[in-house]
């Protein structure tokens, strides 16, 4: 995998799970994918699309975003997070604040970043 493929697929999970959040929202959905690959020895793109991990890839019918301004600003989160410190503590894993799914139990809370709360194992 190259480097932009990994900066694409950091984009794209962003802008799919994360593009009407405030910045750091951005950037802590953006930490959580990164901290994935490196505690599972995986890319990014095999971090996003592994099977229910991200909503985005297994409930639209397309990847392509449709929001160009949205996009670059994803862009630019996915950037920032690559080279700046994990402000989220090493999360992991994340949810909307409006639902508890069964798995937070076994998490450690971490933080709340937007609409977004953010756990680690």
């Amino acid at each position: 995998m190259s480097f932009l493929e990994g900066v694409l697929w950091l984009t794209l999970n962003v802008y799919h799970e994360a593009r009407s959040e405030p910045r750091i929202g951005q950037l802590a959905v953006a930490h959580v994918t990164l901290n994935r690959a490196v505690q599972r020895h995986e890319s990014v793109e095999e971090v996003v699309t592994a099977p229910y991990q991200f909503s985005w890839t297994f409930q639209k019918n397309s990847y392509m975003p449709t929001e160009s301004g949205a996009l670059l600003t994803c862009l630019e989160s996915a950037l920032t997070a690559m080279i700046s410190a994990d402000f989220t503590n090493g999360a992991t894993y994340y949810h909307r604040q409006d639902i508890n799914p069964a798995w937070a139990e076994n998490k450690t809370y971490v933080a709340q970043y937007g609409a977004h709360k953010f756990y680690r194992n």
